[in-house]
């Protein structure tokens, strides 16, 4: 009697094919997770402009063009130097240490950019772009006058958002929720150091609020 032996040797090809490309699978995502994780928590160090794609892609698709630099009209966004890295050297971060992102109402700096670094989301048409968090900002409590008893009211009429910064009791709260991080708070902000800190959206959450040498 004559095995067949040949159909076994394929399924048993295909068995170990299949085996061998489910482990490239899980061995490459767990290195682009590792090299994503690496990516953010690098960028925890200052805020791209608004509407930025996610780090990682940012950073391939940023052509270092600076034309969306070049756009702001408050001079908000600069270049990272080489101090930051070599794979960031030249794209384009946001000073809300100094200066409040005005979210303008045409968005000049993202609609300038043509890689899509830069990409305001599809809406219909007369319908504007929903806000995109640029970062997260938080009252010092410590150091704001309010809560240590003058008055103040510095930063009462800097916000742009509705909801966002809030007053009870004469003292300013920010809710979260609404607030996208533009900075413009903190600008207007009279102590120093300021009362008001930024942190990165990439930021760990279990780290210290403090503002960063970039952000």
């Amino acid at each position: 009697m004559v095995v067949n032996t040949t159909d076994d040797n394929e399924n048993v090809i295909m068995d170990r094919r299949a085996f061998f490309d489910s482990v490239i699978k899980k061995i490459s995502k767990t290195i682009i997770k590792i090299v994503d994780d690496k990516i953010n928590e690098r960028a925890s160090r200052w805020a791209r402009p608004p509407y930025a794609i996610e780090e990682m892609g940012f950073l391939l698709a940023c052509t270092r063009c600076d034309k969306c630099i070049t756009a702001c009209p408050y001079n908000v966004i600069f270049r990272l130097s080489t101090k930051q890295g070599m794979q960031t050297v030249g794209t384009p971060a946001m000073d809300l240490l100094n200066k409040g992102c005005h979210l303008c109402d045409d968005w000049p700096c993202v609609t300038v950019c043509d890689s899509g670094a830069l990409c305001l989301p599809i809406t219909e048409d007369g319908e504007k772009p929903p806000l995109k968090k640029i970062a997260y900002a938080e009252i010092n409590k410590q150091s704001c006058l309010p809560y240590k008893g003058p008055e103040c009211g510095a930063c009462a009429s800097s916000c742009p958002i509705p909801g966002a910064l809030l007053w009870e009791m004469n003292k300013p709260e920010i809710n979260s929720e609404i607030c996208v991080g533009c900075g413009l708070c903190r600008e207007a902000c009279i102590v120093e150091s300021k009362a008001i800190t930024i942190c990165s959206l990439h930021q760990q959450t279990n780290n210290e609020s403090t503002t960063s040498d970039t952000v």
